[in-house]
Order: C-alpha cells, then structure tokens, then sequence
C-alpha cells in the first residue's frame, strides 16, 4: 500500500468514527491506567468499554473480537471480584504473581494451537476478515486478560505481543481510533510491566 492509499485510508476512517468509538477508547485508556495501579476501578472502566466494543466490532465482521468481548464482560466481573478479596492491609488489591517457564511455555502452545484451529474454521464457513490474526489477538486476549485478573505480572509482556497485533488488525478494517488507542496500550504496557515488577518485589521484600 502506497503512501497516499494509506492516508487516503486514514482520512476515510477517521470520518466513519463514531461517538460510541470515542467513548471506548476513553474508557479502554481509563481501564489500563487504572490497572497500572491496581485499583478496583479498571474494571468498572473495562465493562463500559468492553459493551461499546462488543457492538462496534460486530459492524465491522470481526465476530471472533466481538465474541471476545462477551469474555470480557465476564472477566470484569470476575476480576473486580478477584482484586477485591485479595485486598491486602496496605490497602492494595490482592498480591501480584509470576508463572514460571512451563505455564508459559504450556499458554503460548495452547493460544497458537486454538488460533489456528478457529482461523481455519472461520476461514472455511464464514467471510471473516483476517480470521487467522482475529483468533489470534482474540485467544490471546482471553488468557492475557484473564492474568490480569490473577494478577501475574507477565501479562504486560503478554499485553505487548497481542496489542502490536492488533494494530494492524484495526487499521486494516478501518477502526481508526482504536488502532490509536493501541498504540498509547504499548507505551503504558511498559510503565505497567516495570510499576508491577517494582511492587513485586516490594511485596516479596
């Protein structure tokens, strides 16, 4: 894609984005932030976000990323949850984790085997776009978020792969503004992982 078909791309993107758009993106930043440190909010911020999601995604036949959001719903449940039980006499939410190489090894293997098997699926009875990068951001997502609510530090790590790729995925079917909102996601991914990493050992200590 040439220079000038892509911010041809952009320009006709940037007029289809919606109010509904902003105010996801508003609370997606609100959502990261807010976990970075570790309030019980993100996920009051995360449930909003995640039902305008849940919509816009089916309207651009990404059903694997609107599926995912109906995950999402239920994880800011459970994670509200999780966070408020754990909470700890320092007043913090409950204490953050590390999975040790074989979990890790033992996730990746299992997010790239689903991916493909529902890429494939997708592929063959449905007219999906990107149904391979879709699995993938959306499998991954799953078990990223699902560490989120755990609390495992190496989700910000996990975070980084999945939203580089998303990136592209949303550029590509015209979601603008999301594809922004993305890019901020790396930069406050790194401050999340080395702010988690520093309470780690605070806690440990």
């Amino acid at each position: 894609m040439t220079d000038s078909a892509l911010s041809e791309q952009l320009a006709s993107a940037s007029l289809a984005m919606s109010g509904w758009e902003v105010i996801a993106v508003a609370l997606g930043i609100a959502y990261l932030l807010l976990a970075v440190r570790e309030s019980l909010w993100c996920w009051y911020a995360a449930f909003g976000g995640t039902a305008i999601y849940l919509w816009l995604f089916w309207q651009v036949r990404l059903p694997m990323e609107s599926a995912l959001q109906l995950f999402y719903l239920a994880m800011a449940v459970y994670g509200w949850q999780q966070w408020r039980s754990g909470a700890r006499s320092d007043g913090r939410t409950r204490p953050i984790s590390r999975w040790p190489a074989r979990t890790h090894l033992f996730a990746i293997i299992t997010v790239l085997s689903a991916s493909a098997v529902s890429g494939a699926l997708l592929q063959r009875y449905t007219d999906a776009a990107l149904p391979y990068l879709d699995s993938f951001t959306t499998w991954g997502s799953v078990l990223t978020t699902w560490m989120v609510a755990r609390k495992v530090l190496e989700n910000w790590v996990y975070w980084l792969v999945i939203d580089s790729a998303c990136i592209y995925l949303y550029l590509e079917r015209g979601l603008l503004l999301t594809a922004v909102l993305f890019m901020v996601y790396l930069i406050i991914v790194v401050f999340g992982f080395f702010q988690w990493r520093q309470h780690y050992h605070a806690q440990s200590a």
